[in-house]
């Protein structure tokens, strides 16, 4: 048995080299297809942190009155932080809005002088809200409106932010649906393009199979050294499309903390190269071992 896998290595490796334009061409298709499949991890990454950057800045505050205890704005959250809908709730009291209202508008000499000839606190506590989900920011505005609550509240800006919430969630919706399409469209054309390239390799070595077959070569003999081959693809194509990869996600690193700031994609892609590579050379090898073994089954059953 050992001597028979090691002639089917032997073979694998002569015919790779023997047809080295032809291997040289399938390899060049498979690196464009783990490009492909390594640029929709890297495109599905930046859309959920996108994703996840606009659901983070999204909100609702609720304002109580000048005279609501303390004690019961306390209470409110709660028990709201109860809630399953809820991700988490802030409480900024009156004297914590005012310093804030002053850092923001520290260099506005008429504000800061407006400030001081007040005698009173003019801002209301609130509780900033968010939710773990943007379509459930109506079932939390709907809380609001009970009556243990309504009595203590001067308003809620769930209101005034539904349409902007609204139109959100469509576009995250919409975001989510684009992403999972392309990738399950990019990775058919993929594996379908090179699925082809690896038959015309073999369909150019047909005499060799036909040879193999007339001697009494089994299926698993014959079959053996096209599936060498078809590994042999999977790691040079992981290899080289990396190596490719790497420069080009490098130079867009900057352009991408433009649209997400908390984002450095050149060390998420650091961190992440090894599981990178091991999803390609996966994906790069079960292409080969697949479409090989695949496309060498239509000349041994002919």
């Amino acid at each position: 048995m050992l001597t028979t896998l090691l002639r089917i290595v032997k073979y694998g490796l002569q015919s790779f080299k023997r047809n080295a334009w032809l291997s040289t061409a399938t390899i060049a298709i498979m690196v464009l297809a783990l490009i492909v499949f390594a640029g929709l991890i890297v495109f599905n990454v930046l859309t959920h942190r996108i994703i996840a950057s606009v659901q983070d800045k999204i909100d609702i505050s609720v304002y109580f009155k000048t005279d609501a205890p303390e004690d019961e704005v306390l209470r409110i959250r709660s028990t709201l932080q109860t809630l399953p809908e809820v991700k988490t709730v802030e409480y900024v009291s009156k004297d914590k809005a005012l310093e804030l209202f002053k850092e923001r508008h520290a260099e506005d000499q008429t504000i800061s002088q407006a400030l001081e000839q007040l005698e009173d606190n003019p801002l209301l506590a609130s509780l900033n809200i968010k939710a773990r989900d943007p379509e459930e920011y109506s079932v939390i505005a709907a809380y609001l409106n009970n009556d243990s609550i309504q009595p203590f509240v001067e308003r809620v800006t769930y209101n005034q932010n539904a349409t902007v919430i609204e139109r959100l969630n469509k576009i995250l919706k919409t975001a989510r649906g684009t992403g999972l399409a392309l990738t399950i469209f990019m990775s058919l054309v993929a594996v379908l393009i090179t699925f082809n390239t690896i038959r015309l390799a073999i369909y150019a070595s047909r005499e060799n199979v036909n040879i193999m077959r007339l001697v009494g070569g089994s299926n698993f003999f014959v079959r053996g050294p096209f599936l060498i081959e078809g590994i042999l693809y999977g790691i040079i194509s992981a290899v080289v499309s990396l190596l490719l990869i790497s420069p080009v996600v490098y130079l867009i690193s900057p352009y991408s903390s433009v649209l997400i700031p908390e984002l450095n994609l050149w060390s998420y892609y650091l961190s992440g190269l090894g599981g990178l590579f091991l999803y390609q050379l996966l994906f790069g090898i079960g292409l080969g071992l697949i479409s090989s073994f695949i496309a060498v089954g239509r000349y041994l059953r002919g």
